[in-house]
């Protein structure tokens, strides 16, 4: 099968997976918050960003390599850390960790994922990234950390934009539960997808296995849909938490979550090696602007690699949000779209699709490296 001929964009991909994926998994997965504004806005912002076209520049064969946090890797981009990733698809942090390590791209994996760091521990390579959702025991806290740390991640994602559980009206509506369970409503939508649920099986669903750990006998009775045993641990992280945090941390410390050049221009002082532009892709608050919007307000506040994420969808998207000033692009949904749509062979085709596009954009503006793009920015 010539997957770029059936599926040459994200948008072919995203398709064949909501056929695939039952309902209120895809509800959980595809939605946001409040009316879904923001993230409208965070594709408006992208579209928002022009580069100039080049001619009479002879071949361009543009070079994708990058540096980040003294690490080389062949791509500016990777695969963030997303909640649940094995409700969405059968054993996602295996398949997609898997295929970082191969590619030598960074893998995310969430503190309220479905499996626990140490079943990644042989097969993320040097590629690991774990993010950290803050538990207010500083007990709880180190004893992640070690066991992270233990399964060879080697950089802490520090969430700092998500004080409270968002309503997310589109995923209550699909019907997901907390832990999750399959009510005879989401029976029939599982029956409808027959690979999903092989994969699957018909034993417990997915959970989020970390945070059991620590919550079990926390947990009284049913949580609201769009909360969970994670929110029963968590701290709203402030400045003490972030110096607590570097203390006990001894690798690489980033800031997901950042939108504030001041909190942007503080971070460099408390020991942070990069802050993460993002608006948790329009799924926390429906008021917030764009995200590509306020990446230039955060470059000029500090020099500190930045990475970026919210609203990318293709290369383009990745050269755009670069040309504002990240030096580095991650992407939960897509990557999730992808396995959807193609189980195992879903994040080669999409990594491949990237690459293409990354390269022809980039031959279209004349930039031979990552460098040149700010210097095609015309709008942004």
């Amino acid at each position: 099968m010539d997957l770029h001929a059936r599926f040459p964009a994200l948008s072919d991909l995203k398709a064949r997976a909501r056929r695939r994926i039952p309902h209120f998994v895809w509800e959980y997965l595809d939605s946001a918050t409040g009316v879904e504004a923001g993230a409208a806005r965070n594709r408006a912002a992208l579209d928002d960003v022009l580069l100039r076209p080049a001619a009479l520049l002879g071949e361009v064969a543009p070079d994708l390599r990058c540096q980040l946090m003294g690490r080389e890797y062949p791509v500016p981009f990777g695969i963030a850390p997303l909640g649940m990733s094995g409700l969405i698809w059968p054993k996602a942090e295996q398949l997609l960790s898997g295929f970082a390590a191969q590619a030598g791209i960074p893998y995310g994996l969430s503190t309220v994922a479905t499996e626990v760091p140490e079943a990644l521990a042989g097969q993320i390579g040097d590629q690991g990234w774990f993010q950290m959702y803050p538990p207010k025991s500083a007990e709880v806290r180190d004893d992640m950390l070690e066991r992270a740390k233990a399964a060879g991640f080697h950089t802490l994602v520090l969430t700092v934009d998500v004080p409270a559980a968002s309503r997310r009206e589109r995923q209550t509506r699909g019907g997901l539960v907390q832990p999750p369970r399959l009510t005879p409503r989401l029976l029939a939508q599982v029956a409808r997808c027959p690979v999903w649920a092989t994969g699957i099986g018909f034993g417990e669903m997915p959970r989020m296995r970390l945070m059991d750990s620590y919550a079990a006998d926390l947990a009284k009775g049913p949580l609201p849909s769009t909360a969970h045993v994670g929110y029963l641990l968590r701290a709203a992280p402030d400045w003490d938490y972030v110096a607590a945090l570097r203390e006990a941390w001894d690798g690489a410390l980033v800031l997901k979550g950042v939108c504030e050049p001041e909190v942007a221009a503080r971070a460099a002082s408390e020991g942070v090696d990069a802050v993460w532009v993002s608006t948790h892709a329009g799924r926390q608050f429906d008021g917030a602007p764009g995200a590509a919007s306020m990446l230039p307000g955060v470059r000029a506040a500090t020099d500190l690699p930045i990475i970026f994420d919210s609203g990318v969808e293709s290369g383009l998207d990745i050269l755009r949000a670069l040309a504002l000033g990240a030096d580095f692009v991650m992407m939960g949904r897509a990557w999730h779209y992808a396995l959807g749509a193609l189980g195992r062979d879903g994040p080669a085709h999409w990594y491949d699709i990237l690459v293409k596009d990354m390269e022809s954009n980039m031959a279209q503006i004349g930039a031979r490296r990552l460098e040149d793009l700010g210097g095609r920015l015309i709008r942004g």
